[in-house]
């Protein structure tokens, strides 16, 4: 058998797996393997887990690496394991039901064994909703709103982290305090915990609201509309990650670029200093984070 074609059978929380391919690189530009993925997720776990706790998880898969085509996949797939917890959600979002009555069945990740089962299958990136899950499984309404900031070329990271300072003002007016996630590809993304929980509806119009008076104020840096010809040089305040049937990367998942980058949690301080001068701040690979969790803790929490 050949070293891609391999299997091994491995004990997870009680729970055992098959896993293939451990050597098969999957992001060639660093020469990254599956292993290498896998060994990553199981280390991050105890620091991701929590934040995909209750919320139905979207995956992206490559598998045959970043250099290939990718594909999402909301549903669990076929020949889902018994254990693997699963909700079940009308396919117009996290409230009421569909008219035509369709239903997503998402997985939810709630454990070692089902975050390696999914890893296992090439899914190197995890998106999740801004709204939860209760114990039956029934979608309950946003904990936490989101703005993505997604620069247009030739603006980068360093707008992004001007204007996220005028976005965590925005927030403090409102009583919210924002926690910055570089989003593992161009931007940020920035998250505030609401104080009671809103509708999808409600929490994309605060969004919206924020965007639209920064695009006021900083016509020629911001931008709060969808139309991309209008996005060049100005950073695009995506307020609608926030509707209900849309998701955003988690913290701390690995994202599908050239290079094994990563969702990751920053300080104010790093911000400011990427605001500062264009070098100040970057995304962070994998080693990195895992780096950062051991010296930082969980700045996200």
């Amino acid at each position: 058998m050949s070293p891609q074609r391999e299997e091994v059978r491995v004990e997870v929380e009680g729970r055992t797996l098959t896993i293939s391919n451990l050597h098969k690189v999957l992001y060639p530009a660093t020469g990254t393997t599956k292993g290498e993925v896998l060994n990553y997720y199981a280390q991050i776990a105890p620091t991701l887990l929590p934040h995909l706790a209750d919320r139905a998880v979207t995956r992206i898969r490559w598998p045959h690496g970043v250099q290939d085509q990718s594909f999402f996949e909301k549903n669990v797939p076929p020949r889902t394991p018994s254990w693997v917890r699963t909700v079940t959600v009308p396919t117009t979002g996290s409230r009421g039901t569909s008219r035509n009555g369709d239903t997503l069945v998402f997985p939810v990740v709630e454990d070692l064994a089902t975050l390696t089962w999914l890893v296992n299958l090439a899914a190197l990136e995890l998106h999740v909703h801004q709204w939860t899950v209760d114990a039956d499984g029934r979608p309950a309404d946003a904990d936490r709103l989101v703005i993505d900031l997604d620069p247009g070329e030739p603006a980068g990271l360093h707008e992004c982290c001007r204007v996220a300072l005028m976005v965590q003002d925005k927030l403090a007016e409102r009583g919210l305090e924002g926690r910055p996630v570089t989003s593992g590809s161009k931007g940020l993304h920035l998250y505030a915990e609401l104080p009671r929980r809103l509708p999808p509806e409600g929490s994309t119009a605060l969004a919206k609201e924020l965007a639209e008076e920064l695009q006021r104020e900083h016509p020629t840096l911001v931008t709060a509309t969808m139309t991309k010809a209008r996005r060049g040089g100005k950073v695009f305040l995506d307020w609608s990650q926030n509707s209900g049937s849309k998701t955003t990367i988690s913290p701390y998942s690995l994202r599908g670029k050239e290079r094994p980058f990563v969702a990751t949690p920053v300080t104010w301080a790093e911000v400011e200093a990427g605001a500062e001068d264009e070098l100040g701040l970057d995304q962070f690979r994998f080693e990195e984070v895992l780096e950062r969790v051991a010296d930082q803790g969980d700045l996200f929490a």
